[in-house]
């Protein structure tokens, strides 16, 4: 039996809510998750409501399923340092790579983040011809702000024109792919459900 104290103590690092959005996020039952980490699913909804607290053994197996270490659980949400990225330390990937025409390139504005609920991406995006153009889907949403130029979003047989300081969201699920128009340099902040 632990004390009030104790249980206050850990109950503040929301151990459980951890353990059951981790599983969520993978969307894991508790029988998967049990023959995963060679616990019962009895124990582990325990476990994720906070009505028992794990050992660190146990935690340690749970831990290893979903590839974080120990300390994702003990560190408070709200004490998490903010992640910064200095401009200099980005790097720039293309669409596809090996591929000789992309429609465009892009920079992680975000990638040191832990448990990121979104993406964030600086584009610049290019003229490419249309047999080059890659259409592609993913789920969740996208949010795009045109910081520069002429960008020409497909979403499934439509076109839209957005210029500086246009934005749009859409349901990424459905097939598009953009391009840039006109001569001028193209650049976006895109950011995309994680």
């Amino acid at each position: 039996m632990l004390s009030r104290t104790l249980e206050r103590g850990l109950g503040a690092y929301q151990i459980g809510g951890k353990l059951r959005g981790l599983r969520l996020k993978k969307k894991m039952g508790l029988v998967e998750l049990g023959r995963h980490s060679a616990l019962s699913p009895a124990l582990l909804s325990k476990l994720e409501r906070s009505l028992i607290f794990p050992t660190l053994p146990t935690l340690l197996r749970i831990a290893l399923v979903f590839g974080v270490g120990l300390e994702y659980f003990f560190v408070d949400d709200q004490r998490r340092p903010p992640a910064v990225v200095p401009a200099s330390e980005r790097i720039r990937f293309p669409e596809r790579p090996d591929a000789e025409d992309v429609s465009y390139s892009f920079e992680s504005l975000d990638y040191p983040a832990v448990e990121r609920k979104f993406s964030a991406y600086k584009v610049e995006f290019y003229d490419v011809a249309i047999k080059h153009r890659k259409t592609h889907q993913h789920a969740g949403g996208e949010f795009i702000y045109v910081t520069q130029g002429k960008l020409v979003l497909t979403i499934g047989d439509e076109d839209y024109t957005l210029q500086a300081d246009d934005s749009v969201y859409f349901d990424c699920s459905v097939l598009h792919s953009y391009r840039k128009s006109g001569a001028k340099p193209c650049l976006a902040i895109v950011v995309a459900a994680a």
